[in-house]
C-alpha cells in the first residue's frame, strides 16, 4: 500500500492509494426479494384498480401515486391531503379525503398475509 503525505493551507494529510479492483469486489447477488419488495397477491378492489392480481408494496404505491399526480387529486391549498375520487375511495374505505401519510396504512390491507 502506497502512502503519500500532501499539505494543504494548514497541516498536513495522509492520503492512501487507491484499492485495487480486484479487493473491491461485487457483492453476491440476494436471493428472491423480500419485504415490502416481494410481489404478493393483493385483494380484489386493489387488483381492479391496478389492473393486476399481485404487486409488491412499492410498486403499488407508485402506481396510486401516479393516478394521484396524472389526474391532479392533490389539494391545491394543502399538497399533502389528497381528495379522493369514486376510484380511488374504492381504496381507501369510501374517504373524500386522505393524508399522504395514510395512504400506505390504507393500503396495507389490502396485501394478503401470507403463513
Amino acid at each position: 500500500m502506497a502512502w503519500s503525505i500532501r499539505a494543504f493551507g494548514r497541516g498536513c494529510r495522509v492520503l492512501m492509494a487507491a484499492a485495487d479492483s480486484t479487493a473491491t469486489a461485487a457483492a453476491p447477488k440476494r436471493g428472491r426479494p423480500a419485504g415490502i419488495l416481494k410481489v404478493v397477491p393483493i385483494s380484489q378492489p386493489l387488483g381492479e384498480f391496478l389492473g393486476v392480481s399481485e404487486v409488491s408494496r412499492t410498486d403499488a404505491v407508485k402506481k396510486v401515486w401516479g393516478y394521484i399526480k396524472s389526474n391532479n387529486l392533490q389539494n391545491p391549498s394543502n399538497k399533502k391531503e389528497i381528495l379522493c375520487d369514486a376510484k380511488l375511495k374504492t381504496i381507501f374505505n369510501g374517504k373524500d379525503r386522505v393524508g399522504f401519510l395514510e395512504i400506505a396504512k390504507l393500503l396495507s390491507q389490502h396485501f394478503v398475509k401470507s403463513s
